[in-house]
């Protein structure tokens, strides 16, 4: 089955240069048998590594469906998809990592949910394949996460989501770091809209490091997380009740 809206794609990336040749060659195979229009937009973050020649080749070889977004110097994950969101076109937009971890082959689980009145799939993890330690931090970042900010939905931490374009251009994402995750999925609940999971495999890191384990990302994650948290519910809650006071003074 070919689904008749546009999908694009995109990939933060930042030293995947391993990854990428077998992520991309299988996201055009699955778009191309379950969707009639589509792009795929790679963000190159700033990397160390030959990650920006293997996309000048990919980008030879796939075009004109796919271009590359280069960041000089490292953005941050946040500002990785920033770019990439802003960069896409099409009326729904998917993202996942560009490690690979996540099988694109079940894009077309999330595509299946989006139904008439549904505009944002997200995909949550069956079982997460890290080493223990970041398991458990991991789990414990996403119900820290989900109880600091009232969230509903069960793994803020999978980045695995299909979203109608239309919701992204209404939000204004501002982070940086993986709290982008937080802030994309918060902002996205104040929206009128109906919301569907799946479940998605995750598989061990084949190439590279992650990022986010670094000690120097963790403090950056988590002091952004507490800015997020201020900015969106500390003070709108201080802004009511100072409006409460002056209507009844």
């Amino acid at each position: 089955m070919k689904y008749s809206f546009g999908v694009s794609v995109c990939f933060p990336a930042y030293n995947d240069a391993p990854s990428l040749p077998k992520l991309i060659g299988k996201t055009f195979a699955v778009l191309e048998s379950h969707v009639e229009d589509f792009e795929v937009i790679a963000v190159n973050d700033g990397s160390q590594d030959n990650t920006g020649e293997v996309l000048a080749g990919l980008v030879e070889k796939y075009a004109p469906r796919m271009r590359v977004v280069t960041h000089p110097v490292n953005r941050g994950y946040g500002g990785a998809l920033r770019s990439g969101f802003e960069a896409a076109t099409k009326e729904f937009v998917f993202y996942t990592d560009g490690d690979g971890q996540y099988d694109v082959g079940e894009l077309p689980k999330l595509l299946e949910r989006m139904k008439p009145g549904v505009s944002f799939v997200n995909g949550y993890k069956l079982e997460r394949n890290d080493p223990w330690h970041r398991i458990w931090i991991g789990k414990a970042y996403n119900q820290f996460a989900r109880l600091l900010f009232n969230v509903s939905l069960r793994d803020i931490d999978c980045d695995f989501r299909l979203i109608r374009r239309s919701l992204i251009e209404a939000i204004e994402l501002e982070s940086t770091s993986g709290t982008v995750c937080v802030e994309l999925v918060r902002k996205l609940e104040f929206c009128d809209m109906d919301v569907e999971e799946v479940g998605v495999h995750h598989y061990p890191r084949q190439h590279g490091k992650s990022q986010f384990f670094r000690l120097k990302s963790l403090l950056t994650t988590f002091y952004q997380l507490f800015r997020l948290w201020v900015w969106l519910l500390v003070l709108p809650r201080l802004g009511m009740k100072r409006a409460n006071a002056h209507t009844h003074s």
